[in-house]
């Protein structure tokens, strides 16, 4: 039997899409998933309707999507199948929680979908903006800030009101590492979290109902009846993605909540995964350039790159940064006459089938239907970064680690035009991503500016894409993300790892599978 998904705060789909692909959606079905920002219920009703093609053995709406996707038709999946897309529209709502229209609508959804049963998981992360370190840093410096007064803590309560609701067998919710240390009126938020989350109907309205052990998907860690939070470890509820076969140091809080009467034997814990790194993710991607913010094309590009290189070279040669002086000119003297800038869809060639891969992650993201890269474009960068970028990828091949600080932007003309740049605050302004290593965080900041997501490749003098994020997030290639470039790295950039979403979901899958 089919188990029904609800997802709240959904963003693109990234949970949606890990429990999905479980027994290539036979375990789970996405009943309702809720997402306020347009771009990003666009990206997830586009995916609902591939997901209900594939799953349907619908060939009609497949090609549809997929003749989107490589732009062999102009016409939109919804123009080709009507009937799927509608299907699609029940699936994926545009609902901002918290809102009392939207509440009523979300309750009727699961009413009429009879959402309340032992075979109904729920699932989401509450926005995470009020919890995380940088969020708090920039809550500080709003004049009259208080945080008993922002909403944002308290979004988690609507993820709570349907819990209690609802009553489902197990629950997963995730949230940044900052919601550990979190604090409103003197009190943790993760301590009020774990209490409410034991015992959701009495939190909501005072009543009794069922309760749920909150576990731990590292170690056998767990919270429940009799417990008192503060004798809890939170650092036992972080994962951190890289240990899970994830090209990137994403460490979030994910707890996963089981009614107490569900019976099941073993604890419930992620099974360590072979690293992937960068170069496993995008190696294999096109050599691209960036643009340039003014006066952009490939000349203008290619000498800015030439001129940085050489600039810096001469005046590193002269000091203690010889072999980086002479990487320097190596890469100024063979820039490629052919790099492109890419686009929505760049098209491509050579990249295997899953077929021809043993790699789990590339098993997973991979598809030899899609001719094109989706969501391939670089960005526009200002000349002066361009030579920053270019010295801290070539710092990066020479010392395996990217350089920080004004210490080591030292060489003239590298220091951005920043009043607070020697305070040490921005020690890590430019960072560089290792080709062999997993990467950093990927964040929605990358939507502001690349200083943070820097390409490894000194010839390519450029920040990540869209898509690059998306495949060190485990995206499938066939994921068509919607809107602006700005709002497709903030849908990115917010997503739950769908890879790591669907190693949680197999093991929902096991525990709902003891369910009698």
């Amino acid at each position: 039997m089919t188990t029904k998904i609800i997802d709240l705060f959904s963003g693109p789909g990234g949970l949606s899409e890990g429990f999905a692909a479980v027994d290539n959606g036979k375990a789970f079905n996405i009943a309702v998933s809720a997402e306020m920002e347009v771009s990003a219920h666009k990206t997830l009703t586009l995916r609902a309707f591939f997901r209900l093609a594939v799953n349907n053995g619908d060939t009609r709406a497949k090609a549809a999507y997929y003749d989107f996707c490589n732009l062999e038709s102009g016409r939109h999946p919804s123009d080709v199948c009507p009937g799927l897309w509608a299907m699609a529209t029940t699936e994926a709502r545009q609902l901002t929680l918290g809102d009392a229209a939207s509440n009523e609508d979300l309750d009727r959804i699961i009413d009429e979908k009879r959402l309340v049963n032992e075979r109904t998981v729920l699932i989401g992360g509450p926005p995470c903006q009020a919890y995380s370190l940088v969020g708090r840093a920039r809550n500080k410096g709003k004049a009259g800030y208080e945080p008993e007064s922002d909403h944002r803590h308290y979004l988690y309560r609507e993820y709570l009101r349907v819990l209690a609701a609802t009553r489902p067998a197990v629950f997963v919710m995730e949230n940044v590492k900052g919601i550990l240390s979190s604090n409103v009126g003197g009190r943790q938020i993760f301590h009020d979290i774990l209490t409410d989350l034991r015992d959701p109907v009495k939190a909501i309205s005072g009543a009794d109902g069922p309760r749920y052990v909150i576990h731990s998907l590292v170690n056998g860690a767990r919270f429940e009846a009799g417990m008192d939070p503060s004798d809890v470890d939170a650092r036992d509820f972080i994962i951190r993605a890289e240990d899970y076969g994830i090209p990137q140091a994403r460490h979030r809080v994910i707890l996963l909540g089981v009614r107490q009467d569900v019976p099941f034997s073993q604890s419930p814990i992620l099974t360590p995964a072979r690293r992937v790194t960068v170069r496993d993710a995008i190696g294999s991607m096109p050599e691209m350039r960036s643009r340039l913010s003014r006066g952009d094309s490939f000349m203008a590009w290619r000498d800015a790159v030439i001129t940085h290189g050489r600039t810096f070279a001469n005046e590193a040669m002269h000091g203690e940064l010889r072999q980086l002086a002479e990487r320097l000119s190596d890469v100024s003297r063979s820039i490629k006459l052919d790099l492109d800038v890419g686009g929505l869809r760049f098209e491509r060639s050579g990249l295997p089938g899953k077929q021809d891969s043993n790699s789990a992650y590339d098993q997973w993201v991979q598809d030899n239907e899609v001719k094109v890269w989706l969501n391939h474009r670089t960005r526009s960068h200002m000349d002066s970064d361009l030579g920053r970028y270019l010295y801290a990828s070539v710092f990066t091949e020479i010392f395996a680690r990217s350089p920080k600080g004004h210490r080591e932007f030292s060489l003239q003309g590298l220091a951005p035009a920043h009043a607070n740049w020697k305070s040490g605050k921005f020690a890590d302004r430019f960072r560089v991503q290792r080709f062999d290593m997993p990467s950093t965080t990927i964040t929605s900041h990358i939507a502001k500016d690349g200083h943070y997501f820097i390409h490894p490749d000194p010839a390519q003098c450029r920040s990540l894409t869209v898509r690059e994020a998306a495949r060190l997030q485990t995206f499938p290639d066939n994921y068509f993300f919607q809107g602006n470039t700005t709002q497709q790295y903030h849908q990115v950039g917010n997503a739950v790892p769908p890879l790591l979403a669907n190693r949680i979901a197999i093991l929902v899958k096991s525990i709902i599978n003891g369910i009698r």
